[in-house]
């Protein structure tokens, strides 16, 4: 099975990106991911922004994806060059600077097909309809996970509602970050701004430094591997998780990741 973690971006709060932090995490506890993304349209960092600065290459063709894919267990496929019409839309949504249709369309049309899936909305009243789209589409499972205090992905801070789509039924819980085993973390500690210091965040969680960003990176890593069906609910995902930090399997992964996507592209 193929996983996708993403979110649908536009929250507005400035926190560093999660999303692509539990895609890297996630693909080094085991999980097969096919990331897909773009760059900030109403955010400070996209997943696009974040694995440049971190020095990926990431417009890549569908089977220098899928290379990467079959090579390291992580791929990342740029939405511009994967949804040429979309090319048209970029101007003018960084203008705009604010959610539009396409934050919500972004995520539903993953080009590889992703049967599992992490998607983020900044908005409760649209998670049970992304829910029931996923669902439509023919996800095998899915969490569509909305932060109570406004983020659009698993929240280090407050109760996050969740809604699960599982042999084609959708079922609606919350989670907090004390069910997974962990102290809740202040939204404050988890902001960034732009990408070069998303990246060196990133890279200190990913060393395993004890930082405040670790909380939010194993929530959303393990929400990540619940929806891969290799963890039975969000404490065993989050434990995988931090072995997978721990051990330095996720930091490794991370260099793989670059240097593979630097070798297809050149």
């Amino acid at each position: 099975p193929l996983l996708d973690t993403c979110g649908t971006g536009g929250d507005g709060r400035g926190t560093f990106n999660a999303s692509t932090a539990a895609a890297i995490v996630a693909a080094a506890a085991g999980a097969r991911v096919a990331k897909h993304g773009n760059r900030a349209a109403s955010s400070r960092c996209g997943s696009a922004d974040l694995l440049e600065a971190l020095g990926a290459r990431i417009e890549l063709g569908p089977e220098q994806v899928a290379r990467c894919v079959r090579e390291v267990g992580i791929g990342f496929m740029f939405a511009p060059a994967f949804h040429p019409a979309m090319r048209h839309a970029a101007g003018p949504r960084r203008e705009i600077g604010v959610r539009t249709v396409f934050n919500l369309l972004g995520p539903l049309t993953n080009p590889a097909g992703a049967s599992h899936q992490l998607l983020g909305v900044p908005d409760a009243n649209v998670g049970e309809k992304m829910a029931r789209a996923l669902q439509r589409l023919g996800a095998r499972r899915a969490l569509v996970v909305h932060g109570s205090d406004g983020l659009d992905e698993v929240s280090p801070s407050a109760p996050t509602l969740v809604w699960e789509v599982m042999q084609g039924d959708v079922r609606h819980y919350r989670v907090t970050p004390q069910d997974a085993g962990l102290d809740p973390v202040p939204l404050t500690a988890v902001c960034s701004s732009d990408p070069q210091e998303n990246a060196r965040l990133l890279r200190s969680v990913l060393a395993g430094q004890q930082v405040p960003l670790r909380s939010f990176v194993l929530l959303n890593a393990g929400a990540a591997l619940v929806a891969a069906e290799m963890a039975r609910d969000l404490r065993e995902g989050v434990a995988l998780a931090a072995e997978a930090i721990d051990s330095g399997a996720a930091v490794e992964k991370l260099e793989r990741f670059v240097a593979t996507t630097r070798k297809l592209a050149d």
